[in-house]
């Protein structure tokens, strides 16, 4: 990351701080104070609070380089307003306007080889209006269980900069470059729709976050890109994926030469909040040896999706008539064509530019249990008016969602870092890794999209220890367990302590679920 990372690594200390008042500002709300009296409260608690966080924000060493002075000054950041953008049933979202002209001084020391670098930055002033969403907001305190921020604009940022004792900021080409890379880098992390997300209540996050179906998407054709090679035309791919998931992106095939690329091709992306996600489209132009050129991008609420679409037919009408059980089908596929966009900022003037358009074919398909908080067509009885076959139930597709919650008295012969490790059908994936404990507490949900029910098959698990250096046993088994899933499928869930093979006392406890569309 080196000294930009270093800065935005102190941008995020000093910012992250002010929403923690957030805790208190949502009280300020429902007792209706006036504006005035919320945002003087809350700069009078940080002005109180800043010079016992400058004593906390100590110096520190790191691998090659050292802070040899980190303060962040006398004057704290102010709050010159507060606005409530939207007042949901279950939701605050809330948008603070920030600004910091402090008087901070940072001195960081790189060392390479023999050679000692200073870099020095100071007079950092820094103005944005990042948007605050408290979600969902339940009874036990803090009246909310998740906090995520993210940026609608690209924020100002202004510091001094001086390298080895010089003003590198005196030289005008070189600061305006500094400057705007910066304020890019930031833009990229938290410009919406990527968020910071802060965990509050750890169960009712868990609780919000399940699975709650599945987003089928195809991506069709795009036309009239840019030509990003001098002597040739782009080769473009797609790249997609949703927002608040952190998962790695799915890709298009890439079309080589083409500016009219057409790939009709499907991928299916777990859905856990289509109220608030958003489906985001990066298209590239493949490069074999440099980085990829970013052609343009677009975005789709997944709240513009109808996962039902009304029929009156019924099954026992369907089969009197002779007519075939796909008419049955209650979920709707909306075709969009998008302009694509340099970014998602409204007032930069390169999203003028014609960078062409990308169509793509969206379903949203809602899981069986889950199908009534989307639809609200329902029946006198209270129930869905459309009415699937029973013999689908199980031979259908669906997700497979696995919690690895906890192990007990796992213990190595020769050190105890546990963590677990899950294959399935091909798939590896793993838990974090917990130092020197018998008990370990991961918490960690895992999920697999499958076109069949996995009847008669086994899921493997496996808890692990491993331990960093030179050691003639860098990792060991301490169990493992195969779980097989069939009565998954047919109830649905399974939450269960299994005992590990191969541990003298060792359980594991895993929380599984089948959820069919």
């Amino acid at each position: 990351m080196g000294f930009v990372g270093t800065l935005l690594a102190v941008i995020g200390f000093v910012f992250g701080l002010p929403f923690g008042l957030l805790i208190g500002y949502f009280f300020f709300i429902y007792s209706e104070p006036k504006e005035d009296a919320q945002v003087d409260w809350m700069n009078k608690f940080v002005y109180d609070m800043w010079p016992y966080l400058d004593k906390y924000a100590t110096p520190y060493k790191a691998w090659r380089s050292q802070f040899d002075q980190l303060t962040l000054g006398s004057l704290p950041p102010i709050i010159h307003g507060v606005k409530v953008i939207e007042v949901q049933e279950k939701a605050l979202v809330i948008e603070p306007g920030i600004r910091w002209a402090g008087n901070c001084n940072i001195t960081l020391t790189l060392k390479l080889l023999s050679f000692k670098i200073t870099v020095q930055l100071l007079d950092l002033q820094v103005s944005l209006a990042p948007r605050v969403t408290l979600k969902p907001l339940v009874p036990s305190f803090p009246c909310f269980a998740n906090l995520t921020v993210c940026l609608m604009e690209k924020p100002q940022v202004d510091f001094g900069l001086k390298l080895l004792g010089g003003d590198l900021m005196a030289i005008p080409i070189l600061y305006r470059f500094v400057q705007d890379m910066v304020a890019v880098q930031i833009s990229n992390l938290y410009h919406w729709p990527n968020i910071l997300e802060i965990p509050v209540l750890d169960n009712a996050s868990e609780a919000t976050k399940r699975p709650v179906g599945i987003l089928h998407v195809k991506v069709v054709r795009a036309f009239n890109l840019l030509k990003m090679d001098f002597l040739g035309k782009s080769d473009p791919y797609v790249k997609l994926s949703l927002s608040e998931e952190g998962l790695p992106s799915k890709k298009t095939s890439i079309k080589m030469s083409n500016l009219n690329p057409e790939w009709n091709e499907n991928f299916k992306l777990i859905v856990k909040d289509p109220a608030t996600q958003v489906l985001q489209l990066h298209v590239f132009d493949w490069e074999k040896v440099k980085m990829h050129d970013k052609l343009g991008m677009q975005v789709v609420p997944l709240s513009l999706l109808t996962p039902y679409e009304t029929k009156e037919f019924t099954l026992d009408l369907l089969k009197n008539l002779n007519l075939p059980l796909s008419l049955l089908t209650p979920y709707e596929t909306k075709e969009f064509t998008l302009d694509l966009l340099k970014n998602l900022n409204p007032n930069d003037p390169q999203n003028k530019k014609n960078r062409g358009k990308i169509v793509v074919e969206l379903t949203f398909d809602p899981f069986k249990e889950e199908s009534g908080k989307f639809s609200g067509i329902l029946d006198g009885d209270g129930h869905s008016s459309i009415r699937l076959p029973e013999e689908t139930s199980s031979s259908g597709g669906g997700v497979l969602s696995l919690t690895i919650e906890s192990a007990e008295d796992v213990e190595g012969n020769h050190h105890s870092n546990p963590y677990a490790v899950v294959l399935f059908r091909g798939e590896r994936k793993q838990t974090k890794l917990i130092k020197k404990t018998r008990d370990p507490r991961w918490n960690e949900e895992f999920q697999f999209v499958l076109e069949e029910a996995p009847i008669n098959e086994k899921i493997h698990i496996q808890v692990m220890s491993k331990r960093k250096g030179f050691n003639f046993y860098p990792k060991e088994s301490l169990g493992l367990v195969d779980i097989n899933l069939t009565d998954v499928v047919n109830n649905g869930r399974i939450n269960e302590t299994y005992h590990l093979i191969n541990s003298k006392n060792g359980v594991i406890h895993a929380d599984i679920r089948w959820s069919t569309v």
